[in-house]
């Protein structure tokens, strides 16, 4: 029987504050885009609304769209909700519009920042957000060398460059990225941005770990049977089936956003929270997973592709039936996976990640399964009896942490219950909202911060363990059969046979 019950938490505040960057202009490429109205707008301007954007700034928006500054500010009204500090925001916010590929549209653009760095008093001191389709970021950064617009000045001057996923579409194709980048930029301008890793409960697995000392000790094969990483979605592919075609979800989810949980989970503590400390043992971590091996019963990896079926009482159609999806799709839309991590702290331990759409809910989880006690002293209930406990980082929607335990129930001597010992971020704290991923991420950038940006070791990393994977899928067909799943459901059978084979079952169902 399960009973809900109230609880409260008392929240004493240690340290908590935040840095000002310096006086700096941010130039956004695709800034007429579903990107930048959606969530960098938005995000700048909170950063404003908390006075955290420095006093001397200004955003000059860059696309091939033709648009006066006026017309650019009454389209960002639109982005967030009307208030006092809304116009003062949007006199800070210009538009130049041109062709990316043109050198004329870089001489125009210098002036244009001249005239701004006068007129707002930020010096050289520039992001260059390039929220743009990963085909012209090369180009771009060419250009913006060229004109001498990413040079960093003895005087303290800075230039740095923000870069979407995704980073190539394997290993080679992301080494040519990275050597092209290289050419014009230092690693350290360099800022690939994955929103998973701003978002607050991600952040939180650091603290988590490693500012409390009762987690350390039994964060290991020891006292850890298995870990799960799910990251789902309800919704299908939507308006990005041409992408998703020529992606699917190993590249989307796994390559990116799942690694990097899965490396902040497993890492090993870094001497400091300096960026490259935290990036050196993620990158360490990557290192030490042993390359996946398919083989035709799927004790290891299963792919899947969503069919018809009904999600929140809907019917919804199958993926080879979505818009700009070939008939004969084999692209997939689910993957489930067993890692293994060859390191002291994690042998023997496996890690079960998966991510796929048109799943029951929107979730992203990560629950971590401690082994169950030995021996019972509870006779006549035997060890495998009593449930293990589990660690639940509920990374969102219902943002939080969650423990289970045995614990006495009111009744007869031998009466015991599993208790839920949670927490939730917006009741705990009082937030209406959690702080979008992008105001961290972007402020960071303004303060020289790389610790929540991806480097190019760890990328190319997770591009070696996937490539052969990739190329298999999408080379002469040795590999093993897709799988097909009920839009609606957690996922092809073959995706719960891996566990069960190995005597465990995913935490969510």
């Amino acid at each position: 029987m399960t009973r809900e019950a109230s609880s409260h938490v008392t929240v004493h505040e240690h340290y908590c504050v935040e840095s000002g960057p310096e006086p700096c202009g941010v130039v956004i490429f695709g800034a007429s885009g579903d990107l930048t109205q959606r969530k960098l707008i938005p995000a700048l301007f909170r950063l404003y609304e908390r006075e955290l954007l420095p006093e001397n700034f200004y955003i000059l928006g860059c696309a091939r769209t033709a648009m006066s500054d006026d017309a650019f500010r009454r389209k960002m009204r639109t982005s967030f909700a009307t208030n006092d500090k809304m116009a003062a925001f949007l006199d800070h916010c210009f538009y130049l519009s041109g062709d990316y590929k043109e050198f004329s549209f870089y001489r125009e653009l210098r002036s244009r920042l001249a005239k701004l760095t006068e007129a707002f008093r930020t010096g050289s001191n520039r992001v260059f957000y390039l929220a743009t389709p990963p085909n012209l970021y090369t180009e771009i950064t060419n250009h913006l060398s060229e004109s001498q617009l990413t040079k960093e000045d003895d005087d303290g001057s800075w230039a740095r460059v923000v870069i979407e996923k995704p980073f190539g579409r394997d290993l080679q194709s992301a080494v040519a990225l990275n050597r092209e980048l290289h050419k014009k930029l230092t690693e350290s301008q360099i800022y690939r941005i994955d929103h998973y890793l701003g978002k607050e409960t991600v952040q939180n697995i650091l603290m988590l770990r490693f500012a409390n000392a009762i987690f350390d000790p039994i964060w290991n094969r020891q006292y850890i049977d298995n870990v799960q990483i799910t990251v789902a979605e309800s919704i299908g592919v939507e308006h990005r089936a041409g992408y998703y075609e020529q992606s699917g979800l190993l590249r989307d989810m796994f390559q990116n956003h799942l690694m990097e949980i899965l490396a902040l989970v497993a890492m090993e503590p870094p001497a400091s929270f300096a960026a490259n400390c935290v990036r050196d043992e993620k990158t360490k971590l990557l290192r030490a997973i042993r390359p996946l091996v398919e083989d035709r019963r799927g004790d290891n990896l299963v792919r899947a592709q969503y069919e018809g079926g009904r999600i929140d009482g809907e019917t919804v159609v199958a993926y080879r039936q979505e818009a700009d999806v070939a008939a004969d799709s084999m692209v997939e839309t689910f993957v489930a996976a067993n890692l293994v991590i060859d390191n002291w702290r994690w042998q023997g331990v496996p890690f079960y990640l998966r991510s796929g759409k048109r799943l029951p809910r929107k979730v992203s989880e990560v629950a971590i399964t401690f082994k169950k006690v030995p021996h019972s002293i509870f006779t006549p209930l035997m060890p495998d009896v009593l449930p293990a406990n589990v660690m639940l980082l509920n990374l969102q929607p219902d943002e939080g942490i969650g423990l289970t335990i045995q614990a006495k129930k009111p009744g007869p001597k031998l009466c015991m219950a599993s208790l839920a010992m949670d927490f939730n971020y917006r009741e705990i704290f009082g937030t209406d909202s959690m702080p979008d991923a992008y105001e961290r991420l972007l402020l960071d950038c303004m303060l020289g911060d790389q610790t929540l940006f991806v480097r190019e070791d760890s990328m190319q990393l997770a591009w070696s363990l996937l490539t052969p994977l990739l190329q298999r899928w999408e080379g002469s067909g040795n590999s093993p059969p897709l799988c097909f799943y009920a839009a609606g459901s957690w996922g092809p059978q073959e995706a719960i046979a891996l566990l069960q084979r190995q005597g465990r079952n995913w935490y969510t169902q």
